[in-house]
């Protein structure tokens, strides 16, 4: 496997865990993306560890005022290295845009992403 198959690989299974409202889905699938001491740097501030993911796919995600929401990948995964980066949007059940952004991760040698920075909105 080449090192942007491994970044690929974990970023989908990420982006897959925010679209499930079943929590044992959404835990199998972040254990598959992310370290167990993952660093989450969101727009609410930093969460250390699987579960503050978790609790912010659950919290902020799934819980949306729009009601659930799910994220998508928009662009191809950039893959200097161990870092890739790639863009998103965040859709409601209708499919309309309610944010979109940028997220930068690193990628373990062993495909693990153990941090993620989230860069939500348009750079002005």
């Amino acid at each position: 496997m080449t090192d942007d198959t491994l970044h690929i690989q974990a970023i989908d299974a990420f982006i897959a865990a925010t679209g499930t409202s079943d929590p044992d889905q959404r835990s199998t699938l972040l254990s598959r993306a992310l370290a167990a001491d993952v660093v989450f740097w969101g727009p609410l501030g930093r969460g250390v560890g699987r579960e503050a993911v978790e609790d912010f796919i659950t919290e902020v995600v799934q819980g949306h005022p729009s009601g659930p929401s799910r994220m998508v990948r928009t662009t191809g995964v950039d893959a200097p290295s161990e870092w890739a980066r790639f863009g998103w949007c965040y859709e409601d059940a209708a499919g309309q845009i309610i944010l979109s952004g940028t997220d930068v991760v690193h990628v373990t040698p062993a495909g693990d992403i153990d941090e993620i920075v989230v860069f939500a909105g348009p750079l002005k």
